[in-house]
Formats: C-alpha cells, sequence, structure tokens
C-alpha cells in the first residue's frame, strides 16, 4: 500500500459513535442543531477568537467572507498564485477579479513589498495565504491595508492553531477562513469557518450559510446553503479532543525529517514570532529536474509525495489572460515538494524516506 502525502485523522470509532448516539432521539441532523452550538463555541475557546461562523465546506466559507464585506461589484482583490486553485476560484466566481501578487522567497507567503504596485482605483480587497501554515507578515500587510481603504481576508486554510506575537493568527484581518477538509491539519470531514473581531459581520455570514433566513417569516437576504451538519460537528467535536497530541507528533516527525535531510535540501523559513503547525513538510530542491528526479524515486518506492503548489493557480485556463509578474513564486512552485507527514506515520518509513530524497540528489 503506497504511502500518501496525508491522510485524515480520526478519532476512535466508539468516541464517534459516543458523540452522534443523541441524534437518534433527537433526529436533528442540520440547521444549527446542538452539536452545532457546542463545536462553535469549543472551536472559538481554543482558536481564541471573538466570533466564528461554522460553514460546511471551506470554499464556502471564503467566498461568504468576501460576500459579507460587501466588496464594490466587479473590484479587484489581490492575491497570491502560490496556492490552492480555491482561494483564486472564490475571487473570480463571485465577480471580482483577481490580481497576482508575488511571494517572498523565505516561506512563500505575499510579498507585502509588491503591493503597493498593485493597488489602483479599482482594487477593494487582499487576500493572502499563510501558506503551509507560515505566518504572511501581517504587520506590514494590514498598515498597507489600512493606508489604502483596502480590506484583509486571509486565506487561514493552512494555519489552524498558528499563533503570531503571541495572539491567535486568525484574529488578524478583517476575516480570517480555516478550511476543514479530511486533508487539514483538524478535520471535520468536510468544512471550514470564518474567523472575526468585527460583530458586525456575524448576521452578513449567517445570512450567508443559511439562504439569508432570520426567522419563519423574514428572508432578509439573498443567501446560499452552506450550513455545517451534525455529523460534521460530531467529527469537530471529537477531533478537537485529540488536535493537541496531533499537532505534537507533527512535530516530532517534522523534526526527523529536518535533521535527515538537513544539508540535502531548503526549508522554508519560520517569521520571528510565528509558531508552526506543522502542517504540511514542504521540501525545496536545487531546481526543477531535481525536484522531478525526487518525486519520481519517491513514487517508485511506494510514497505519494505531491508538487505542491505547481503549476501556478495564474497559469490555469480560467487565468491565463491576466497579468502575472511572478518570478519568485514561479521558481518556488518549480523547486517545492510536499513529503508525506501525518499522525500514524512510522518514524521508519520517514528515514526511508528521507534516504531516498538523499540518495537522489546526491
Amino acid at each position: 500500500m503506497s504511502i500518501k502525502v496525508t491522510r485524515a485523522s480520526l478519532p476512535s470509532f466508539g468516541e464517534f459513535c459516543e458523540e452522534i448516539r443523541p441524534l437518534w432521539d433527537s433526529h436533528i441532523l442540520t440547521n444549527m442543531g446542538p452539536l452545532h452550538q457546542r463545536f462553535a463555541a469549543a472551536l472559538r475557546e481554543y482558536l481564541g477568537c471573538a466570533g466564528i461562523t461554522l460553514f460546511s465546506h471551506g470554499h464556502s466559507a471564503l467566498e461568504a467572507a468576501l460576500r459579507a464585506l460587501r466588496l464594490p461589484a466587479g473590484s479587484r482583490i489581490i492575491t497570491t498564485p502560490f496556492t490552492f486553485a480555491s482561494t483564486v476560484h472564490a475571487i473570480s466566481r463571485l465577480g471580482f477579479e483577481p490580481v497576482f501578487c508575488d511571494v517572498l522567497p523565505s516561506d512563500g507567503t505575499l510579498d507585502p513589498s509588491r503591493l503597493e504596485g498593485l493597488i489602483d482605483s479599482r482594487t477593494s480587497a487582499v487576500l493572502p495565504v499563510h501558506v503551509y501554515g507560515n505566518a504572511c507578515d501581517a504587520d506590514a500587510i494590514g498598515a498597507m491595508a489600512s493606508r489604502h481603504g483596502l480590506k484583509v481576508v486571509y486565506d487561514a486554510a493552512h494555519a489552524f492553531g498558528v499563533r503570531l506575537d503571541g495572539a491567535p493568527l486568525v484574529c488578524r484581518g478583517d476575516a480570517s477562513v480555516l478550511s476543514f477538509h479530511a486533508t487539514k491539519v483538524f478535520n471535520t470531514v468536510e468544512g471550514g469557518a470564518v474567523c472575526f473581531t468585527d460583530g458586525s459581520l456575524r448576521q452578513a455570514l449567517d445570512d450567508e450559510k443559511n439562504f439569508g433566513i432570520r426567522d419563519e417569516v423574514t428572508c432578509a437576504a439573498a443567501g446560499g446553503n452552506a450550513k455545517m451538519n451534525e455529523l460534521q460537528a460530531a467529527m469537530g467535536l471529537c477531533n478537537l479532543r485529540h488536535i493537541d497530541d496531533e499537532l505534537h507528533e507533527r512535530e516530532r516527525l517534522d523534526a526527523v525529517y529536518r535533521r535527515m535531510l538537513a544539508g540535502a535540501v531548503d526549508f522554508f523559513e519560520v517569521r520571528s514570532g510565528a509558531t508552526r503547525n506543522h502542517s504540511y513538510m514542504p521540501v525545496l530542491l536545487r531546481d526543477g529536474a531535481q525536484r522531478d528526479a525526487v518525486y519520481d524515486a519517491l513514487l517508485a518506492a511506494g510514497v505519494n509525495a505531491r508538487k505542491y503548489f505547481w503549476p501556478l493557480v495564474c497559469d490555469a485556463e480560467p487565468y491565463r489572460g491576466l497579468p502575472a509578474d511572478v518570478p519568485v513564486a514561479r521558481g518556488l512552485s518549480e523547486r517545492v515538494l510536499a513529503l508525506p507527514l501525518y499522525p500514524g506515520l512510522p518514524e521508519e518509513e520517514v528515514v526511508r524516506i528521507g534516504e531516498c530524497c538523499k540518495k537522489t540528489v546526491a
């Protein structure tokens, strides 16, 4: 059986069954039921954010956050091409125009020094990504956005539990969006959330996920349907009990990789004052040819690494016609390879993967 780049974390079958057992008495399966409410409260406490709204999917949460900010129709949103397609699709699907900003070579996050030259009269927001859980330069981005009157929405899909300067990273910007997809550090099978500090966003987000319906007779907005159901919330409640142990195991395996591969590959830097959640194990090879050679060698050894993120989103069919002066992002995408990392991955397999990498680059 091949080793995947990640694996979904699951509680014990018995624990999950106990969590969902009350559903067979209540018959409440969705519409923000008791488990949904418990999970939202537990998650808000764990993350340390003032407000949180749960969604059925991370992408739905991202679109809802952008819509809730009431940005001008057709305006431009600056983002990064070094991300998963969902980030840019959310901009495009809502009728906004994505503008691609290059990234920092040190950690792959959006380069604040490139922002100023991309802002014009049509720019309404910035959508940076804490890629691989690497914290963006939130101070510089926030200062730039404030000077130009722009909103900031962080794609924090990779950054569950990360802190910056001692405070929760999800408290930065006007909103931060989490993904609870099965491949993420923390999952509810599918799911997501918008974290916010401005309480005025709460109603707009609730409208977005529940058809704009506020009570039995009031439909106040043309919202969609993106409610997290009770089974998802139950999975979240179970996984939240074990998340600290999971993060510690990720940290341990990450350290094994780093000891083995020191000098053979490059690693992304960690921003000063930021913690890591070890959501991925990205390494940087010398060039595209060496990256592909390592990828092929691992595949032959039964290991599915990922060229994550390659190709860049700006090279995808929907965005090829847009300007994209992003040499740093392009260079990183050609060199990066995400190695398997997840709790339950045997240490001997980490050693085997590391040895295969070293042998190939020697």
